[in-house]
């Protein structure tokens, strides 16, 4: 199954809410280091609601701690950018993909993307819009991997 990779995430709730759309499609939930937030942090609990006992949730202190681990589990790194080279509808998703995505205010740093297999976007119909909101963004990706891969 796909796993979901947030690098430096700055929003509590655009976290919380993600780790509820990783318990309800069992995802696991990679987060890396450094947050811009605490864990334990109130807005981040809200927003996952009661569901963080059913997060399968993983924490790297930094991007080289979770290259090292991911190197040891292997799969494709796909890096999400509006940025991307491809759109992520036009891609082939496999049960070992590794979505990632970057932090709300400056995505996925340039040395990230050049380090995966494939970088997708999400196609805007309106220019004048930059981007979805990050856990907006996560389900999209997820979704459509987990349709590909008839998971839902």
């Amino acid at each position: 199954m796909p796993s979901i990779i947030l690098v430096n995430p700055q929003i509590p709730p655009n976290t919380g809410n993600i780790a509820r759309t990783c318990a309800a499609t069992n995802t696991e939930l990679h987060l890396v280091g450094p947050l811009g937030f605490e864990l334990s942090n109130r807005y981040l609990k809200r927003a996952g609601l009661d569901y963080w006992p059913y997060v399968d949730l993983n924490y790297h202190n930094s991007l080289e701690d979770f290259l090292v681990w991911h190197k040891q589990q292997g799969g494709r790194l796909l890096g999400f950018s509006t940025r991307g080279r491809r759109s992520y509808l036009e891609w082939t998703f496999q049960d070992s993909d590794w979505l990632l995505f970057g932090s709300e205010t400056e995505g996925l740093p340039q040395s990230i993307l050049a380090s995966c297999q494939e970088t997708l976007y999400i196609p805007m119909n309106n220019p004048q819009v930059r981007s979805l909101n990050l856990s907006v963004s996560v389900t999209v990706g997820l979704f459509e991997a987990q349709r590909q891969l008839k998971m839902i």
